[in-house]
């Protein structure tokens, strides 16, 4: 696995948006896939997103519609934009990488993710 490091999170309004990144100072970047996780006080760990090597694209349900992932290998970084926050959104999100595709991403051990990245969704 590589090593990532996430950024971007913080205090929102609900409705409000945000976008976290996911950032790693290894030359080979390019060739993973990298996937989103968050978890919530007292809530098990959630997939919620996941971007291959290729530029597929993945998402849960339940952020259909909501989230963005993209990728720039140029800068070795994965953007998630997520927008139209809900208060159940509030987690620390974490990423982390496999090797080329997404699938069973959401199979990713929690001793690969990054440190993580706060966001709380409150008025």
């Amino acid at each position: 696995q590589l090593q990532l490091v996430e950024s971007g999170g913080g205090l929102v309004q609900p409705g409000g948006s945000l976008r976290l990144s996911c950032v790693s100072p290894e030359s080979t970047f390019w060739r993973y896939a990298i996937a989103w996780f968050r978890q919530a006080p007292g809530k098990e760990p959630e997939g919620i997103s996941c971007i291959s090597s290729d530029r597929d694209v993945h998402y849960e349900l339940s952020v259909w519609g909501r989230l963005a992932i993209s990728r720039d290998n140029d800068k070795n970084t994965v953007s998630l934009r997520m927008n139209n926050l809900k208060p159940e959104d509030t987690a620390v999100y974490y990423c982390a990488s496999q090797d080329n595709t997404c699938r069973r991403y959401k199979d990713i051990s929690k001793d690969a993710w990054g440190r993580g990245t706060q966001v709380t969704v409150s008025s």
